[in-house]
């Protein structure tokens, strides 16, 4: 299928627009014409190569909303003319002990990404969702709900499952006790969602400036780091903590504000960070903890409380040719709090 992206043809190179190949549809697959995409952090660490896993040329993009066009015989779950969705996954082996239980995203034998990915069948490199069509397996593709704003539903496929997957996975509900570091793109997620599953919500920020902008996202209060007082007044008075800060950062000041056998989640960060006093974490039983994106099922369920809830990210709409400008506004925290490019400014060639 002859298609148009935008697309970075080496390392920080600005993107452009990019004519290409999507493999021919397979019996099992879902072709369609993408809508929405949500511009992610790591599209833009992917493109700087800063986890050395690049491959160009590059059509980044791994929130993605788009309208079925096409379906391939053995496809039963979706029909021309349906809203759907792909995250950051567009395949996995299927077989292995974690993708059985609905946890594709640790395959053991890895998920096939949404774009630098490696097609399991072909070899081909996966492309993204900056992009006029996409092609991607029935198994991997999510319904829209009804009633969900497709314009603003991108983001939920990574930003809204990053933070759903360990809300869920520590069984937070009504009478949870839940704390945010970082307000940023999952930051004000990991708020509204918390908020919307009925838990107390307490964002840590090092300014009290961002007071009313974190009770208007759904928190409860706001906890200056900075303030010595408020932090020892905090101690043990939270359940789980997700921290959601995307740069090396010390998480000492957080692992005492933990109750006995609390959780701090790591979502944001990717590599090394500074020491951590274990003491803490040995007479309070907390533990700290990583979570990554959840599988396909729990992304479904995620739209589908998103839905009902009326949970939704705050976006700012720009047409592709912004998506250079999108990126430097990005790299100074410039955008509150998800960029989503209308893919209806792409046009073919």
């Amino acid at each position: 299928m002859r298609t148009i992206g935008y697309a970075a043809n080496a390392k920080s190179s600005p993107l452009k627009p990019h004519v290409f190949e999507r493999r021919e549809p397979r019996p099992n697959d879902v072709c369609m014409e993408v809508l929405y995409c949500g511009i992610c952090h790591s599209d833009m660490h992917m493109v700087n190569d800063d986890w050395g896993m690049a491959v160009f040329p590059m059509v980044p993009g791994h929130e993605i909303i788009g309208r079925v066009i096409a379906v391939g015989s053995d496809v039963k779950k979706y029909k021309v003319g349906d809203s759907v969705a792909v995250g950051c996954l567009v395949d996995s082996c299927m077989v292995c002990d974690q993708c059985r239980n609905g946890e594709e995203q640790l395959c053991r034998e890895w998920a096939t990404l949404t774009y630098c990915g490696c097609d399991r069948i072909d070899g081909s490199i996966t492309q993204g969702g900056y992009s006029k069509h996409l092609v991607v397996r029935e198994e991997f593709t999510l319904k829209v709900p009804d009633g969900l704003d497709l314009s603003k539903a991108a983001p939920l496929l990574c930003a809204g499952i990053t933070t759903y997957s360990p809300l869920r996975t520590w069984h937070v509900g009504p009478g949870s006790r839940v704390g945010v570091v970082g307000l940023g793109g999952l930051g004000h997620m990991a708020v509204k969602l918390a908020s919307a599953m009925g838990a107390d919500v307490t964002v840590i920020s090092r300014s009290a400036s961002r007071e009313a902008e974190a009770k208007r996202l759904g928190a409860d209060r706001l906890l200056v780091s900075t303030n010595k007082a408020a932090m020892e007044q905090a101690l043990n008075s939270l359940d789980l903590i997700i921290d959601t800060v995307p740069v090396k950062h010390d998480i000492n000041p957080y692992i005492p504000l933990l109750d006995i056998d609390g959780t701090l989640c790591i979502v944001g960060q990717v590599g090394p960070m500074p020491e951590f006093d274990s003491a803490p974490m040995l007479f309070g039983r907390r533990r700290i903890a990583g979570s990554p994106i959840g599988g396909i099922a729990e992304t479904q369920e995620m739209l589908n409380f998103c839905a009902k809830k009326n949970v939704l990210p705050d976006c700012e709409m720009i047409t592709i040719d912004q998506v250079n400008e999108a990126y430097k506004r990005l790299e100074k925290s410039d955008v509150k709090y998800r960029f989503v490019i209308d893919m209806a400014s792409l046009k073919m060639a």
